[in-house]
């Protein structure tokens, strides 16, 4: 067991000179309760900077809740564009002033009246009670969820779990700065992607429970040697996620080869920095339908080859798979066809499956295949969240099922489940219902190996703090050589 008291302590002094989150950004900047609450709104899943520029556009406009009345839904987009999903946070603000005269036209000081106003969750709930009203609440975004199931101190699957089991537990005394002090931590130490133990202050007591720590500075490897990191990521739109800071999340993810799927763009749309990040050679496979599918692939290692498609014009104007080739192994990485509401595109995605099955087989016999991608398939019940509701719906079908029971006996491998057989662990939620915070998802990223070399597969993790797409990356750990 931590001592609580040491672990925030040590974590004041080593963020003390750190980059000020947007927590203590708005407390500095105001103890409004109405600006407050819209500028925490409009700071999810949005970069600090942005959301402080569009803050400051929006209050000019709109400094009280009878400006934001005034406003219609079209201008608050129009001002606080880019923040993330802003259109659905200015759909949430304009209908505020309506939802907040049920409350005389102030904002409430409870969490449970907070949370029935338009876009507020628990998380902005409470840190609105904290910051506006100077009440103790404890508001628990990723950061504090994911750092204190880190250091061991609460065993939660989700934010709202962990708020309660923190309420339980935390002296009071850390409620109001608990937040504030693990964002700054975990946006410059302990971060979801490559968090830097090596300078760390806890890392002699730090039980790191799930921690991938990045590599030590200075450490290299040879091109054909060693252990190499792989990741898989569906980004839903590679310019969109761009806005989001795909490419610092990229260079943290620090990985040898990652592979991305539904970019939806062609190379001459993507801006320069997309197409020449340090390090990185890009190889991309778009569709020729503008804004749709599409594969990409950034390596630091050279390939011998690079093929485009399975060799069929059906599904090659798609997009859908791209393939390197390296001296001891093959990497391919492919979105497969959505079968779409009502089934419609299921003949097609069977058709392709089939198709990719023997292009997998074909490589097989060669040397050894990674293949990794969106399958839109979720394998097993232990796969989703709701297998009961799901079973007729598009990824979770008995032929979708089916397929995959072949494709496993084929001779290739699901690396997570060497790993991890137990359920409850996602890569894709709906953006609907709050489904990543409540964490109703569905398991249907997958790293693939050819069942002679799955022993190369060092270990398979799912990244699922890692926000922007309604995917989270896929990660496994690939050695060069196969094991003896």
């Amino acid at each position: 067991m931590i001592d609580i008291d040491v672990f925030l302590r040590t974590v004041m002094q080593a963020v003390q000179d750190k980059k000020v989150p947007i927590v203590d950004l708005i407390a500095v900047q105001t103890e409004d309760p109405f600006k407050v609450l819209v500028a925490t709104i409009l700071s999810a899943r949005t970069k600090d900077e942005t959301t402080a520029a569009a803050s400051a556009r929006l209050f000019a406009a709109a400094a009280d809740l009878k400006g934001l009345a005034a406003l219609s839904g079209e201008k608050i987009a129009a001002l606080i564009y880019p923040v993330g999903f802003y259109k659905n946070k200015a759909a949430y603000l304009a209908r505020l002033p309506q939802a907040l005269a049920r409350y005389n036209n102030v904002v409430p000081d409870t969490v449970e009246q907070l949370i029935t106003l338009p876009g507020v969750g628990r998380k902005t709930a409470n840190l609105v009670v904290a910051v506006a009203y100077k009440k103790p609440a404890i508001c628990v975004d990723t950061h504090v969820h994911r750092i204190m199931n880190i250091w061991e101190y609460v065993t939660t699957a989700t934010p709202l779990e962990t708020e309660m089991a923190l309420r339980e537990k935390l002296p009071a005394r850390h409620w109001l700065t608990v937040n504030s002090l693990l964002v700054a931590f975990g946006q410059s130490i302990c971060r979801p992607v490559g968090p830097h133990c090596d300078a760390c202050p806890l890392l002699p007591d730090c039980p790191q429970r799930g921690v991938a720590p990045r590599r030590h500075p200075g450490t290299t490897q040879g091109p054909e040697t060693g252990l190499k990191k792989f990741i898989s990521w569906n980004v839903n739109g590679i310019r969109a996620v761009e806005k989001k800071g795909f490419v610092q999340v990229l260079q943290d993810l620090d990985a040898d080869i990652i592979a991305l799927q539904e970019t939806k763009a062609r190379k001459d749309q993507l801006s320069e920095e997309l197409k020449n990040i340090p390090g990185y050679t890009s190889y991309w496979h778009s569709a020729e339908r503008k804004g749709y599918s599409g594969v990409a692939i950034y390596s630091r290692l050279q390939p011998m080859h690079v093929l485009q498609g399975l060799g069929d014009p059906e599904f090659d104007c798609e997009g859908r798979v791209l393939t390197l080739e390296f001296p001891s192994f093959f990497f391919v990485t492919a979105y497969f066809p959505n079968s779409a509401d009502g089934l419609k595109r299921l003949d097609f995605k069977l058709r392709f499956n089939k198709k990719f099955l023997d292009f997998a087989q074909d490589l097989a016999r060669r040397k050894c295949v990674v293949i990794c991608g969106d399958y839109n398939v979720a394998h097993k019940e232990i796969d989703l969240t709701n297998p009961a509701r799901n079973t007729a719906n598009a990824g979770f079908t008995p032929e979708e099922r089916h397929w995959m029971d072949t494709f496993v006996q084929a001779g290739f491998v699901d690396t997570f489940r060497i790993f991890h057989q137990d359920p409850g662990h996602y890569t894709w939620w709906s953006y609907r219902f709050n489904a990543r915070s409540k964490d109703i998802g569905w398991r249907i990223d997958y790293f693939c190996v050819d069942v002679a070399h799955a022993g190369r597969v060092d270990k398979a993790l799912i990244l699922k703090d890692i926000m922007g797409s309604d995917h989270c990356p896929v990660q496994i750990d690939f050695r060069m050589d196969q094991p003896g």
